[in-house]
């Protein structure tokens, strides 16, 4: 009976994740209400859906925040933020909470940036491209404009790239921005002619892991699993957690995809 026992506790040993006893791994998305129209820049409710997808993923836990949480604990244990907000350097770099960010950063915790996350006013573009490795700032030295065209992976080999493939998206692009040497181009899409990289990578000397990509203007988009998947193997890759070679889970429903309704006071 022993020996029975014995082997029972093996099998149920050997069932179990690899990840049970681990720490959970924190990720914390940093939203803000809607500035634009409806079904544009949803910061909330696309930060909902990533953290549902974040989740499918065992022994992660990603929550969503309206602005920097004024909770210090929030971010305490967090292995990667996620900045899908306006001018995300601003967010990052406030004097406000600037220490706790700079200890944020020098510890190591991953930094993903989406759409107007990616950008920076002058004051903190500097340090934010130390930060991100790329800098946009719309109104003057990048630009933008809505186009459909074909995202193309230039480094399929990396695991942002995992479990999807070239495919065409309609969304407002980011181009022109300012990069480090050492940025890394992810993604790329031929805008008006030229090659722009519109997603990248960039290893930070603090030894953290930075991703930044300027899609994510429709919300619409987000139903595209090609397009969730590549934010959200992004984020885990800042993590630091292993992305599958089928790519990271994205399963979401139409009920996701439903918007709250707009409560702005009409001008």
């Amino acid at each position: 009976m022993r020996h029975l026992l014995g082997a029972a506790v093996i099998l149920v040993a050997a069932a179990l994740p690899a990840w049970t006893g681990e720490k959970t791994v924190r990720i914390v998305l940093i939203a803000k209400e809607r500035d634009h129209a409806t079904s544009t820049h949803e910061y909330i409710s696309d930060c909902t859906i990533l953290a549902k997808c974040l989740n499918q993923t065992p022994g992660v836990k990603a929550e969503v925040v309206n602005g920097w949480p004024k909770d210090p604990d929030k971010l305490k244990d967090a292995k990667a933020i996620v900045l899908n907000t306006r001018f995300g350097g601003n967010v990052l770099l406030d004097p406000l909470h600037k220490a706790e960010a700079d200890a944020l950063l020098k510890r190591g915790v991953g930094v993903t940036a989406i759409h107007w996350g990616t950008g920076a006013e002058p004051k903190f573009g500097r340090d934010w491209l130390e930060v991100m490795g790329a800098w946009f700032f719309g109104d003057s030295f990048s630009s933008y404009l809505v186009r459909k065209t074909k995202l193309r992976q230039v480094s399929a080999d990396h695991p942002i790239c995992r479990g999807w493939e070239d495919y065409d998206l309609r969304d407002e692009y980011y181009f022109k921005l300012i990069f480090k040497e050492k940025a890394k181009p992810i993604l790329k899409a031929e805008i008006d002619k030229e090659d722009y990289t519109i997603a990248w990578t960039y290893d930070r000397p603090d030894g953290g892991r930075s991703f930044g990509t300027v899609l994510g203007h429709f919300h619409d988009n987000y139903a595209e699993k090609a397009f969730r998947q590549h934010i959200v193997n992004g984020i885990l890759w800042t993590a630091g957690v292993e992305v599958p070679p089928e790519g990271a889970p994205v399963a979401i429903t139409d009920k996701d995809m439903e918007l709250p309704p707009d409560s702005r006071k009409k001008k």
